[in-house]
């Protein structure tokens, strides 16, 4: 005759120290997390609800359905602020590939690389007000350094930003060098990390550089650049602060404002707050798609070597 004993296995109690350190790690992340529900989260679904009303701001928001949506596809002025502000993007791929560039070259050890990545980076941590307020200056077409430069050559330069064919570029030129050194410096962490077994076995193996650069640097910053890629595309959909001082009413025949600038003209100067709600939705989902495809096309096998 057997007998069955159940046991019950008693959880350990926690200590006192246990739940003092859990109280503590609780204090310490709540102050963020208010800051999140407060300044992120209740924006964010009270903006989705305002897209539906027509609000100034102040007074009442009187609810109209889908009108806005309806309205923002017949909005010729929000389709050129959205190609406006994927043209721009342009400088994406070409920052990114002067960066590796500058960055290949200060990972061979040359000299006064310390000095060069402070030079390069200076531009990063300066403020993107002042920098505006200098590239104006210097693309003035009277007395802008830009066209000065080019006065010595025998090019008589155009007023850049009162161009509608040169405005753009003029803008991508600007982000393009505001964002070099960050992109260098990424890059030229991701070099170093690289082994360079990989490059001595290459070697052996009769490799030349441009075979070695496809099959191994490539490859080993490919992670980097899909960081870089989804980052930029990211902040350059928010572009505003450069358009605001450098172009203050959008550039010639609106040429130059991106959707930010556009939203924010609705909200504070025209005060239609619920059309500019309407807006920054479209814009948000925009940006999520984009970065969901990128997501899709850069899997983890992708950052494989050879």
């Amino acid at each position: 005759m057997s007998v069955s004993k159940t046991t019950s296995v008693q959880k350990p109690r926690k200590s006192r120290l246990y739940r003092q350190e859990s109280i503590a790690a609780f204090i310490f992340i709540l102050a963020p997390l208010v800051g999140y529900l407060i300044f992120t989260l209740y924006p964010f679904f009270f903006s989705i609800y305002a897209s539906f009303t027509n609000w100034n701001g102040l007074g009442t928001m009187n609810f109209v359905g889908i009108d806005n949506y309806v309205k923002l596809l017949s909005d010729d002025y929000f389709r050129k602020a959205l190609f406006n502000t994927f043209f721009m993007m342009l400088g994406i791929p070409i920052g990114l590939f002067l960066s590796l560039i500058l960055a290949m070259g200060l990972n061979r050890g040359i000299p006064g690389t310390t000095t060069f990545r402070v030079i390069y980076y200076i531009p990063v941590v300066s403020s993107l007000a002042a920098i505006s307020v200098l590239w104006q200056w210097a693309y003035n077409g009277d007395y802008g350094l830009v066209n000065q430069f080019l006065s010595l050559i025998g090019i008589d330069g155009p007023n850049w930003l009162q161009n509608t064919a040169t405005v753009k570029p003029a803008l991508i030129i600007m982000t393009v060098w505001k964002g070099l050194g960050y992109s260098m410096l990424l890059y030229l962490a991701a070099l170093q990390s690289v082994p360079k077994m990989y490059y001595e076995a290459a070697d052996l193996d009769g490799a030349n550089s441009f075979q070695q650069f496809l099959h191994i640097t490539w490859p080993m910053v490919k992670p980097v650049t899909f960081f870089l890629v989804i980052t930029n595309i990211i902040g350059g959909a928010q572009m505003f602060t450069e358009i605001n001082i450098m172009t203050p009413t959008g550039g010639p025949e609106y040429s130059a404002a991106t959707v930010v600038f556009y939203i924010w003209k609705k909200a504070f100067d025209n005060l239609q707050m619920g059309y500019a709600s309407t807006l920054s939705v479209v814009l948000g989902i925009i940006i999520f798609i984009v970065t969901l495809i990128q997501f899709k096309l850069n899997d983890r096998s992708s950052f494989e070597i050879d």
